[in-house]
């Protein structure tokens, strides 16, 4: 499971558009979203630099990946 830093979610609403953006680049990937930390988890099969594009193109940079 990888963790990204993304600063620029703050509602509900935004956490829906990071996963589905995510499950749209894998339809099986966890996604586990944290408003309060700004962090996103995902395990997926696609790459730290796959899930990490597929969220900024969905209009959040990610800041960090862990």
């Amino acid at each position: 499971m990888h963790t990204f830093d993304v600063q620029d979610m703050t509602c509900g609403g935004c956490a829906a558009s990071v996963t589905r953006a995510v499950q749209r680049l894998d339809t099986a990937a966890k996604v586990e979203v944290d408003l309060a930390a700004k962090t996103v988890r995902v395990a997926s099969s696609r790459t730290v630099d796959e899930v990490r594009a597929a969220i900024a193109d969905a209009g959040f940079p990610v800041t960090g990946a862990r």
